[in-house]
């Protein structure tokens, strides 16, 4: 999809002294030459010397000064009413009244860094107003145009069921630059636009977006994102490149579509959830470097300055619960839901901290709010560098799967690493070799061409406790009797003694490994 060019901006006074019909008149500026990039809003001729009183603002005033000449007073105040009515510039046509640049207005002009141009030829002024003002409002269709073709756009998108993210990207698309949504505390909650520019966006976003404040100088333009009265966000394009005005109307579509896309998304997944969830799904992709992600991280709240980074992936506990322990707890970092019930959490900790005691900490609380689920944290080691932590994440998530299927049966300690997983983090690993897969379905045959899934289940205990029958008994609700005639089925089928330690280390290896390619 080609990139969206935004509209030319309005002409500034500079533009318009360069069209072909004014240069005839032989223009030169004599004063306010720093302030020749002001747009022109409308072209207005007058001879009145109180005509400041019936501007609004903007207005390039073209006159030829004959009420004027001879008293230098007037010139003075004329020029000092066109700066309070924040006139764009004063074009004097020198002629009758005016054989040269009066010197009384060129200094008023100056003093006030208003452009005054002087023509030297007779100049027809309705020529200039025509071409002038027909360019305006192409420009202003064009403006409107493109306000009712992004509103149309958005609003197929939303009425789609399309993500945030396309919406931003055409947005971006349209405006040709950074996009950014911000909640109210500047946190970042989504970007669009190419990477590189929006990386240099981000890369001191706090600072830099506190001192744009609410002006919007140098391209930046904001829109408020709100409804009922209450304010909860705002977007930012980033360096436009257009007509303020024309990016004021885009921002405001964009605004419109993304108060409408949150309202019928309702509380499915929040804002702040799908942008931790987007970098943390990066980080562990390891697709982008982490050090091209860091800009995103800072800017989503996430402190990455000389701390120590804990990365871990709990199962048993959703996204919302998690931030709101961390929260509980005072511990910074993101959290985002993975595939099926694995929930990423990034810790950034201060580097005079105890990381496994925080850890441990965050770990009993989870525990101690989980009642007859207990939730499985797995860890991987501190990390000092940010460049370590997409390794650090896809390690925690290893562990994590590893003792996923067998959490219950396990003596997990509260927080468990990779030392703690065994041969069940080995098989996990080797669990798309095809050698390991024929081994698996070799050794379990008996079982699986006939599934049972309630000898599966106990067979899976009995190997996990170490083959402890009461511990088996009690995990399955059943009496030894009834245990034992299920192991005896088990053993018919498999054609193995679960006594012998090799044969039922054999089944065990099998069953891991079995269990690893079913997930």
């Amino acid at each position: 999809m080609t990139t969206w060019e935004p509209p030319a901006p309005a002409l500034s006074v500079r533009q318009v002294l360069a069209l072909e019909r004014v240069l005839a008149g032989e223009p030169e500026v004599v004063a306010g030459a720093g302030r020749l990039d002001r747009p022109v809003r409308w072209v207005h001729v007058a001879e009145a010397a109180d005509v400041g009183v019936m501007l609004s603002g903007g207005e390039m005033v073209l006159t030829t000064g004959v009420l004027l000449a001879g008293d230098e007073d007037k010139q003075t105040e004329y020029v000092r009413s066109m700066h309070r009515a924040e006139a764009s510039a004063v074009v004097l046509g020198l002629g009758r009244a005016f054989p040269a640049p009066p010197e009384a207005m060129r200094r008023a002009a100056e003093r006030c860094q208003l452009p005054l141009v002087v023509l030297h030829r007779p100049f027809p002024f309705a020529q200039l107003t025509e071409e002038v003002q027909s360019r305006l409002v192409r420009s202003k269709f064009a403006a409107v145009s493109l306000s009712e073709a992004v509103r149309t756009e958005l609003t197929a998108l939303i009425t789609t069921g399309a993500p945030l993210q396309r919406l931003l990207d055409e947005v971006a698309r349209h405006s040709a630059c950074p996009v950014v949504v911000a909640n109210l505390a500047h946190r970042v909650l989504g970007t669009a636009g190419e990477r590189p520019a929006v990386d240099d966006v981000l890369r001191d976003w706090e600072r830099v977006a506190r001192q744009a404040g609410g002006s919007e100088g140098g391209g930046w333009i904001r829109a408020e994102l709100g409804g009922r009265g209450e304010r909860w966000g705002r977007i930012v394009l980033c360096g436009y490149r257009g007509d303020t005005a024309t990016g004021r109307l885009l921002a405001d579509r964009a605004a419109e579509a993304l108060v409408l896309h949150r309202m019928l998304a309702g509380e499915a997944c929040s804002w702040e959830e799908q942008s931790a969830q987007s970098l943390l799904t990066d980080l562990i992709g390891g697709v982008v470097p982490a050090r091209h992600l860091l800009p995103r991280a800072r800017a989503a709240g996430l402190p990455v300055n000389r701390r120590t980074f804990v990365p871990l992936v709990v199962r048993g506990r959703d996204a919302a619960r998690l931030d709101r322990v961390l929260r509980l707890l005072g511990l910074p970092g993101l959290v985002a839901g993975l595939a099926g019930t694995a929930t990423a959490v990034l810790l950034s900790l201060a580097r005079d901290q105890d990381a496994e005691a925080l850890t441990a900490h965050f770990a009993a609380r989870l525990r101690a709010e989980s009642g007859s689920a207990p939730a499985v944290v797995a860890a991987a080691g501190a990390r000092t560098s940010f460049d370590d932590v997409p390794a650090g994440l896809r390690e925690a998530r290893h562990v994590a799967d590893a003792v996923a299927d067998s959490a219950a049966a396990l003596d997990l300690p509260p927080v468990v690493r990779l030392r703690d997983v065994h041969l069940r983090g080995l098989v996990r690993l080797l669990r798309d070799d095809p050698q390991v897969q024929s081994f698996a379905e070799r050794e379990l045959d008996g079982l699986l061409c006939d599934p049972d899934e309630d000898l599966l289940s106990v067979l899976r205990t009995y190997l996990a406790t170490g083959r402890n029958k009461s511990r088996t008994a009690q995990l399955h609700h059943v009496s030894r009797p009834a245990l034992y005639r299920r192991l005896e089925a088990i053993q018919v089928r498999l054609g193995v003694d679960l006594d012998d330690f090799e044969q039922a280390a054999s089944v065990h290896i099998a069953l891991l490994a079995h269990d690893a390619q079913q997930r």
